[in-house]
């Protein structure tokens, strides 16, 4: 088993994030007794928004998540939401997140608010073809990924006072409309495909409305499996969760089927042979969340997954455009961002086709 690309990638602080160490250590030290006098800091790779850090200290182990430095888009980064959905999630139910510790609002302390949660050990794997781990534990892996989701979506927002997280209805709109927004503002080049796919959203919403805690970046990079088994321990990186659509979270992770295998850093399945792998295809997934959700059936499936490639090429987009103005998270976002126009050429294809091709 290739356990090295499980492990998480930890580097030295980027020079374009580094904070105050002491003035953190002087705050961990009031906010959380037992800290000690000793802190060590190293960063994560691999995200591309929130900037996130393993602090070690006498207590143990956490992760740090932070705003970037700089100027950030509107309503963008929104670390204090990310801390209250999984302090909810851990306080109230089953749901499978790291617990919360602490929430810092100030930026004077580091720069810019924080929160600090439990490190969790585990496993990592973020493509979907799952090659790092053996051949039988990857469809348990997708199973239990999709009963993990279900699980989600089926909590009472209401029950665990996250009625206010969100607008309840009108998902899909105000994400189009938010991220044509976004785009707009980072956009650095030409992307006709993306200004096709802003004209046609808005004309082809979902026929049904619902409403549950939607992840929003749903996806087996941001899964934290067992270190023994295919299980879910944690769900990771909550920064776009909101109330909306459960099958926008379905419809996110399935993209790499409509994604090729050759395209770098885009953790595509096309072109891969799913049954030597012993992946399950698409529509094997989608009948395990429906089963696990209590669906007979999904509708507009092509406009679920043309929107979830539209706005993930306005994320990467505005990855590009940090990247260019020096600030993002990641070493390799000049290159995450350049694949932008390769989501949405496809997303308009996907849309052209409607129901055709993607097996609804």
């Amino acid at each position: 088993m290739k356990l090295k690309t499980m492990e998480p990638n930890l580097v030295p602080v980027l020079d374009a994030h580094r904070f105050d160490e002491v003035r953190l250590l002087d705050w961990l030290q009031q906010a959380m007794p037992g800290t000690g006098n000793e802190l060590g800091i190293k960063q994560f790779q691999g995200g591309q928004s929130n900037p996130t850090f393993m602090l070690e200290t006498a207590a143990g182990r956490y992760v740090l998540r932070k705003k970037p430095p700089g100027k950030t888009l509107p309503s963008a980064h929104m670390v204090e939401r990310e801390y209250r959905v999984i302090r909810a999630l851990s306080q109230h139910t089953e749901v499978p997140v790291p617990t919360a510790r602490v929430l810092c609002e100030d930026s004077a302390v580091i720069g810019t608010p924080f929160y600090v949660m439990d490190f969790m050990p585990g496993r990592v794997v973020s493509h979907p073809a799952l090659t790092a781990l053996g051949p039988e534990e990857r469809r348990p892996v997708h199973h239990a990924a999709m009963d993990t989701l279900a699980q989600l979506h089926s909590v009472d927002v209401n029950a665990v006072g996250l009625a206010d997280f969100g607008r309840p209805e009108g998902y899909v709109a105000r994400q189009v409309a938010r991220w044509s927004k976004q785009y707009q503002a980072s956009q650095t080049d030409e992307m006709p495909a993306m200004d096709k796919l802003m004209a046609w959203l808005p004309d082809h919403l979902p026929a049904s409305d619902e409403c549950a805690i939607a992840h929003g970046d749903y996806r087996l990079g941001n899964l934290m499996l067992a270190p023994d088994k295919p299980e879910v321990v944690a769900i990771l990186d909550w920064e776009l969760s909101t109330l909306g659509h459960p099958l926008a979270d379905l419809a996110y992770y399935c993209l790499p089927y409509h994604l090729p295998a050759g395209l770098e850093g885009s953790r595509g399945l096309v072109g891969e042979n799913l049954d030597e792998l012993g992946v399950p295809g698409e529509q094997e997934v989608i009948q395990r969340y429906c089963e696990q959700s209590g669906r007979a059936g999904i509708a507009d499936w092509h406009v679920f997954l043309a929107f979830s490639l539209f706005r993930l090429a306005a994320i990467l987009q505005g990855v590009y455009a940090r990247a260019l103005a020096g600030n993002a998270a990641n070493a390799d976002a000049l290159e995450v961002g350049k694949r932008a126009h390769v989501l949405a050429d496809i997303g308009w294809q996907i849309a052209q086709r409607g129901r055709k091709g993607t097996g609804q």
